[in-house]
């Protein structure tokens, strides 16, 4: 079989294990269906904006023209750095874009992907954040109006708290079991301040889980790159965050490569 297309962030669902969807032309691909299959993908050197659609040479960001990686709300910087969102004053690089997506309720997380993290997603991307980044436990913390306030909090936890993913531990499953999320929850909620303890949450305390479809994980990581390496092949042994995992220690990070155009084989 063979499916051919640009790129997307795959589609996931929350199950046991967690399902993930590749759109591929007209159809979306199980990934899950796949594993333990030889697979090849191939780079065909075309690569379309992911923002404006048009043809282009070298990709931005995540797969971004240049003139859309400087102006598109979609790159904008409290996309990273949600303290820096100007959505509740009305601004930004789109306003209208910023009501629809940043002037929504945003939920603060504590997560476990390899070490403990914490985050800042929409309510509406709740797990999907989560399962993105490849966390095998979380808890929410904080329920704020908007984006910005979200933003200010997790930059108080950041200084007790990572705000970064060690991908190459999450891919080898390397994990820390001495974690307990509600009892760091509890303690780092003491170095708020008063003005945003009112948006804590002491009461929503579940723990998230999530398993992945992994039926063997490196030891190593050799990261594929698409500019270098245009067509790769080998058992898929797994899907973790957006990555797959494939023989001989190799993975690659569909997302990172979003509106190249590839053809995927079996």
């Amino acid at each position: 079989m063979e499916w051919q297309d640009n790129l997307s962030k795959m589609r996931t669902e929350h199950s046991s294990p967690v399902k993930y969807f590749l759109k591929l032309g007209k159809e979306e691909v199980l990934m899950n269906s796949l594993i333990n299959q030889e697979i090849n993908i191939q780079f065909t050197g075309i690569i379309n904006c992911v923002a404006c659609g048009r043809k282009i040479k070298k990709a931005f960001g995540q797969g971004f023209c240049y003139p859309c990686f400087i102006n598109s709300p979609l790159n904008s910087e409290c996309i990273i750095r949600p303290e820096l969102c100007m959505a509740h004053e009305g601004k930004g690089r789109d306003p209208e874009w910023e009501e629809k997506n940043h002037m929504q309720p945003h939920i603060v997380y504590i997560a476990l992907t390899s070490g403990i993290k914490v985050g800042v997603t929409r309510t509406d991307q709740i797990p999907t954040r989560w399962i993105d980044q490849g966390a095998w436990k979380a808890i929410k913390f904080a329920l704020t109006p908007y984006r910005q306030i979200a933003g200010l909090i997790e930059t108080h936890l950041k200084n007790h708290l990572s705000d970064k993913t060690n991908w190459q531990k999450m891919l080898k499953n390397d994990m820390d079991y001495s974690v307990d999320l509600f009892e760091d929850k509890m303690r780092v909620s003491g170095f708020l301040s008063p003005e945003l303890k009112e948006y804590y949450l002491p009461d929503d305390n579940e723990i998230y889980t999530f398993e992945y479809p992994v039926s063997v994980y490196p030891d190593k990581i050799k990261s594929i790159n698409l500019d270098k390496e245009s067509s790769f092949e080998g058992q898929l042994n797994g899907i973790r965050g957006q990555y797959l995992i494939i023989s001989d220690n190799r993975v690659i990070n569909l997302r990172k490569y979003s509106g190249y155009e590839i053809i995927l084989s079996v």
